[in-house]
């Protein structure tokens, strides 16, 4: 199979990608921080960045309804097993990441508590504006998914390949069939796998076996124990497993098929939209934002302005 034809195939799947799925997705400059994905365990070795310093804006504050006012919090629902987006401290309770930075920050210029919830991936969007005031995981804007949520834009990113170090299975990017692969469950890189492993089939090649996990560290630790040939997922993702299984993974290939990653916000809540905008866009204009990406090695996917609902192909 042809590496266009892959990265095609990859962007069909991106489109079409199921309501309820959900990815993180990032750049990799540096992994600062740490996790056992060896052992399928996030232990963080990095703090989270300090946003005490972050305040109350009056007048984006006054933005939000009272729906999410009224109880003096700002609920969020993520699924912490993404490292470097969102992972657990060591203390196996809290949770970390730019993403988990972002969030409290977002809460402090809203003058609320920021309480972050942990869930599975694909049951954070149907709760979004009852169990949840937003949903941040990383999530992928998708065509489908704006038919249920409405997305603030705040970082880019793509995703990528990792196997054994030294590729000892001899694993060819451009051809995956025949190949045991690891996945997180419920992401657009579950479906894109799903889709070439169709096109396998179609083209009279060896079956792709696609080993779904629920956490992204158990699809990780699967191809440092040798029960999958290579783990697919997003860039920033790939480079922190890299780095803190200490030489035991590479990346195979280059990073591929750049994708916004977003807050998901209610279907139809303008106001709690444009309050999330505009705090994201003074965290972006204030240096906040810069700084915190900075703090986790991901500034290459930093934008410099939050859009709310960008068209998507």
């Amino acid at each position: 199979m042809q590496s266009t034809k892959l990265k095609s195939m990859m962007a069909m799947a991106l489109s079409s990608a199921m309501l309820f799925a959900t990815a993180a997705c990032g750049t990799s400059d540096k992994a600062d921080a740490g996790t056992d994905s060896a052992k399928g365990s996030d232990a963080a070795t990095i703090t989270s960045y300090d946003v005490s310093s972050v305040k109350k804006d009056d007048a984006i504050a006054a933005l939000l309804p009272e729906s999410v006012t009224k109880d003096g919090k700002l609920t969020i629902g993520t699924n912490p097993s993404y490292a470097p987006a969102e992972f657990l401290d060591a203390d196996g309770k809290t949770q970390i990441g730019y993403d988990m930075d972002l969030a409290r920050a977002l809460g402090n210029i809203f003058g609320l508590d920021t309480e972050i919830v942990s869930s599975n991936f694909d049951t954070i969007i149907p709760a979004i504006g009852t169990k949840y005031d937003l949903g941040i995981a990383a999530f992928t804007i998708t065509k489908e998914r704006m038919q249920s949520v409405d997305f603030v834009f705040y970082f880019t990113a793509g995703m990528g390949y990792a196997v054994a170090k030294g590729n000892p299975k001899n694993v060819n990017p451009d051809d995956l069939c025949g190949l045991n692969v690891a996945v997180e469950t419920g992401t657009v890189e579950e479906d894109a796998i799903n889709e070439t492993a169709k096109q396998c089939k179609a083209d009279g090649k060896k079956d792709i076996t696609v080993q779904s996990s629920k956490q992204q560290t158990d699809a990780t630790t699967a191809v440092v124990t040798g029960k999958a040939d290579v783990f697919f997922a997003d860039s920033p993702v790939v480079g922190y497993a890299i780095a803190q299984t200490e030489g035991q993974l590479e990346q195979l290939g280059k990073d591929f098929d750049s994708v916004p990653n977003a807050i998901a916000i209610k279907k139809g809540d303008s106001q709690t939209t444009d309050a999330v905008q505009k705090a994201m866009q003074k965290l972006m204009d204030d240096g906040t934002y810069g700084k915190i990406l900075q703090h986790w090695g991901v500034e290459s996917g930093a934008l410099d302005k939050a859009e709310i609902n960008p068209s998507v192909d």
